[in-house]
């Protein structure tokens, strides 16, 4: 008799034990549960930004909103203070918190053997072969003047007539890519450069439909135009007629 009383006994405190760990158990979830929906503020991206925008250039795209801390990843940003400076590392799509890591400093995404884009401006790129462009003796940093030559139609007066005229002065050019190597050079000598160059300068958007449409129903020549190169202003075409002085 006596030993079912001390089993009912122990029973019931075991029961109380087993209830108070579940009870607390439970509240330690809720408390977790509850933390992990804490409204935190987290920067959002709302529209596309392209890799190597600058940050003084996203604030259009991007708002502030408010999510659980739990689904707000290591790094997001609530602000886009003391980031001057930096540029998006990837392209960043709508809908994705923006995090420290996707912004850096633009010499990290610089290509080896190129110049960064002045701000406001844009790349465009186009083939010449050597004897075009210096004998491919140019490089990236480089400035050089633009030259545009058309076989007809180029001179509203004179359109049965051939014109060459300088385009652009001073042009900086971002990037060249040599798509055949240099041949042996003849002992001696200095090797020159063979196949096409691919030259990429920096331009607004009208001066790059121009070179455009001079790729594409032209030629193009470039010469090098260092900054302190004396300019003619304004640029004056020249015919058949006006190559002998």
């Amino acid at each position: 008799m006596k030993s079912r009383l001390l089993g009912g006994v122990a029973a019931v405190v075991l029961a109380l034990i087993g209830a108070v760990l579940v009870f607390s158990y439970a509240a330690n979830a809720d408390a977790r549960a509850m933390a992990d929906l804490q409204p935190t503020d987290v920067l959002v991206v709302r529209k596309a930004i392209a890799a190597g925008t600058a940050v003084e250039e996203i604030s259009d795209a991007v708002a502030l909103e408010k999510r659980p801390a739990g689904s707000v990843p290591s790094g997001a940003l609530s602000t886009l203070d003391g980031l001057t400076g930096k540029v998006t590392a990837a392209d960043l799509v709508p809908g994705e918190a923006l995090v420290g890591q996707r912004l850096v400093d633009p010499e990290t995404l610089q290509i080896p053997g190129s110049v960064a884009i002045p701000k406001g401006l844009q790349e465009v790129t186009f083939a010449l072969e050597p004897q075009r462009m210096i004998g491919g003796t140019i490089s990236a940093g480089s400035t050089v003047g633009i030259f545009a030559s058309f076989d007809k139609g180029a001179l509203e007066k004179h359109p049965e007539e051939e014109s060459t005229q300088r385009v652009f002065h001073k042009v900086l050019v971002t990037r060249l890519q040599r798509a055949d190597p240099a041949t042996e050079p003849a002992q001696g000598s200095q090797a020159l450069p063979a196949g096409t160059m691919l030259v990429t300068v920096a331009v607004n958007d009208q001066a790059a439909s121009k070179i455009v449409f001079t790729a594409e129903f032209g030629h193009i020549w470039l010469t090098n135009e260092p900054k302190n190169a004396k300019e003619d202003n304004p640029p004056k075409p020249v015919r058949i007629t006006e190559v002998y002085p």
